[in-house]
C-alpha cells in the first residue's frame, strides 16, 4: 500500500520498520521537530526521524498539521495514513483524506486506557493483562472502531519501559496484518464496547511513594514509573529515586517507611501492609546502583523513608 506514516516516540519505530520490511511504499514520514535534550540542551532528532533517515525515507518535521500539510497529504494521495505515538493532534479534516482512512496503533485493550499513558496506568491499576489495538482514528480521543487486538499478560515484575517495548513489537506485527486485510478487502473495524477509562499523563509528583500504602501497590508504582519519571521518596533529607523494587509478604511491625534490613538481598522498608524490598536506587548526584551495593556503604537499618 501507499502510506504516509506519522510518529515520534521510540514506540513507533518497530511499526515503521515492519512496514518497510513488508514492502509498503512509505511516501512520507511525519515526525515532531528536533527537541533540546541532555545536559547541553542540544537539538536531538526524534527516534522516528533517525529511523526514517536510516531507512532512506522522506521525512518532514512540521510543528503543527496546518493547511500546508493538508495540501501535501492530498497531493501524495496515500492509501492510508498510519499514526503511531506521534504526539500531535491530527485534525479531523486530515483523517479521511486517505482512501482507507487513518490507522493508529495504541498500547491498550480499548476502550480501557484511552489517552497518553496507557501502559503506565495499566501497571498502576494492577491489570493482569493488557495489549495493543489497531483502530481507525476518528475525531475523538482513542474512540475509533478497532480492527484487531493482541492481548498479553503483564509480567509480575515487568516495568513500563519493558512492557512498552514488548507491545511496540506486537503492535508492529498486528499493524502489518491489518493492512494486509485492508488491501484484500476483508478488514472490518468494530465499534469499541465496554467502559472507557482515561490514562492521564504521568506527573513526577505521582511518583512519590507513600509507605503507608500496601507494599504491592508501591511495587506497581515503581514499575509504572520506570524508566521515567521514576518513583522516589525522601530519606534523611535526600530525594532518592527508586528504580526497582519487590513486594514481600509480612513484616516486623515497624512503622511504615522504616528500613528493617539492608544487605545482599536489598534494602527492606516497612509498608502499610507487607515490606517493600528496594532493589535499585539512585541517590542525588550519583548513578543508579543495586541496593545491595548501596547497603555496604551506609548504615540503613532504622532510617525512615517519607
Amino acid at each position: 500500500m501507499r502510506l504516509v506514516f506519522a510518529g515520534t516516540a521510540e514506540f513507533a519505530v518497530p511499526s515503521l520498520e515492519a512496514l518497510v520490511r513488508s514492502g509498503h511504499d512509505i511516501v512520507q514520514v511525519l515526525t515532531q521537530p528536533d527537541r533540546p535534550a541532555g545536559r547541553g540542551r542540544r537539538l536531538r532528532p526524534s527516534p522516528i526521524r533517525s529511523a526514517a533517515e536510516r531507512l532512506a525515507l522522506p521525512v518532514a518535521t512540521p510543528a503543527r498539521l496546518d493547511a500546508a500539510v493538508e495540501d501535501e497529504l492530498r497531493a501524495l494521495a496515500p492509501d492510508a495514513l498510519v499514526v503511531v505515538a506521534y504526539g500531535l493532534l491530527v485534525p479531523g479534516r486530515l483523517l479521511a483524506i486517505p482512501a482507507h482512512g487513518t490507522l493508529n496503533v495504541h498500547p491498550s485493550l480499548l476502550p480501557r486506557w484511552r489517552g497518553a499513558a496507557p501502559v503506565e496506568r495499566a501497571l498502576l491499576a494492577g491489570d493482569a493483562d493488557t495489549g495493543v489495538a489497531v483502530m481507525r482514528m476518528d475525531a475523538g480521543l482513542d474512540t475509533g472502531p478497532v480492527y484487531a487486538v493482541e492481548r498479553s499478560a503483564v509480567g509480575s515484575e515487568e516495568t513500563a519501559g519493558e512492557l512498552t517495548a514488548r507491545l511496540a513489537s506486537a503492535g508492529a506485527d498486528l499493524l502489518v496484518r491489518v493492512l494486509a486485510d485492508l488491501a484484500a478487502g476483508r478488514a472490518e473495524a468494530v465499534p469499541q464496547r465496554g467502559e472507557a477509562t482515561y490514562a492521564a499523563r504521568l506527573h513526577s509528583s505521582e511518583g512519590r511513594l507513600d509507605f503507608a500504602r500496601p507494599a504491592e501497590e508501591l511495587a506497581r508504582r515503581v514499575r509504572a514509573f520506570n524508566p521515567r519519571p521514576t518513583a522516589w521518596a525522601e530519606c534523611e533529607g535526600e530525594r532518592i529515586r527508586i528504580q526497582r523494587a519487590r513486594a514481600l509478604a509480612g513484616g516486623d511491625g515497624a512503622p511504615p517507611g522504616t528500613v528493617t534490613a539492608a544487605g545482599e538481598s536489598g534494602i527492606d522498608v516497612a509498608a502499610g501492609t507487607g515490606t517493600l524490598r528496594l532493589l535499585e536506587l539512585q541517590r542525588p548526584g550519583r548513578r543508579p546502583a543495586p541496593a545491595a551495593d548501596q547497603a555496604r556503604g551506609r548504615r540503613w537499618r532504622g532510617l525512615r523513608f517519607r
